[in-house]
């Protein structure tokens, strides 16, 4: 007997993987957006992560156990115990283990919001080495948990905003570096082993949205549309907010999730034959 084919059921759950120097609770307005909009959202921590983020800095222990392999392995984990393919959004570091996670054939659709580089993006801005050169200018600080100050916090996070505006979102969000997690990723050129490749000519990747932020100091627009052009087959695209910090919650931030989800749910399931797009 013949049976006809129906078209993918779209997406309902979203999993949102967060970045360094932030927990899950970077996500909370994206999550209340979301859900309030009938999506099931998931934003798991790194593993050992799960604390609050006073509890971790009170106490980063946890952050210095980790690497980045525990950390895409953790999230592989997690996807794949879902009834379906979510839509999978990252930032930051979490953009590039997003990246990952597509090339391991996981999610509908995924959309990096200021996403770290996987291997094979050479581009080492001046703003990022100052974001980062405290953690990875020492290089026997691999197993450590390395602080901000708030002045070092706004530089990479809140440059857009007064220094009160930031020092209220590094009290609400911050927490140290998990310098391992940073090194693997923000090093991987340097590494025969690096946990961040991808093929770039994988033609049935789902489609993959990559945002960048104007005025970003740790990943600035520049590599993520290089990043994005690194890409051969299946369906990338780039677009560019003007006004923006690296933080996903600065004001304006609607806008921002909205576009996200709009072109995650428009493409999810479908185009990853299609030409790659920019």
């Amino acid at each position: 007997m013949a049976t006809s084919s129906s078209p993918p059921t779209a997406p309902d759950t979203i999993v949102l993987i967060h970045g360094l120097w932030m927990t899950p609770r970077s996500w909370e307005h994206w999550k209340e957006r979301y859900e309030a909009q009938g999506y099931k959202v998931l934003a798991p921590a790194w593993p050992g992560l799960e604390l609050e983020v006073e509890a971790l800095r009170a106490d980063p222990t946890p952050l210095t156990k980790l690497t980045a392999k525990q950390v895409l392995d953790n999230y592989e984990r997690i996807i794949r115990e879902l009834d379906s393919p979510p839509i999978i959004m990252g930032h930051s570091l979490g953009g590039a283990v997003t990246q990952v996670l597509l090339d391991r054939g996981l999610g509908a659709a995924a959309v990096g919001v200021a996403p770290a580089t996987v291997k094979g993006i050479r581009d080492l801005p001046l703003s990022t080495l100052r974001a980062t050169g405290h953690i990875l200018g020492r290089p026997f600080n691999r197993d450590n948990a390395t602080p901000s100050s708030r002045k070092q916090f706004r530089y990479a996070f809140g440059n857009t905003m007064t220094q009160e505006e930031s020092d209220a979102i590094y009290d609400r969000y911050y927490v140290p570096s998990a310098n391992r997690v940073l090194y693997d990723i923000a090093l991987s050129n340097l590494s025969r082993n690096a946990p961040t490749v991808v093929d770039f000519s994988k033609a049935d990747r789902a489609p993959l949205l990559m945002i960048a932020f104007e005025h970003d100091h740790v990943v600035p627009p520049k590599p993520i549309r290089h990043n994005a052009s690194k890409y051969k087959a299946g369906t990338v695209a780039f677009t560019e907010f003007p006004g923006r910090p690296h933080f996903p919650g600065a004001p304006g931030w609607e806008e921002v999730a909205d576009y996200a989800l709009s072109w995650a749910v428009e493409h999810a399931g479908a185009g990853r034959q299609a030409e790659v797009g920019a």
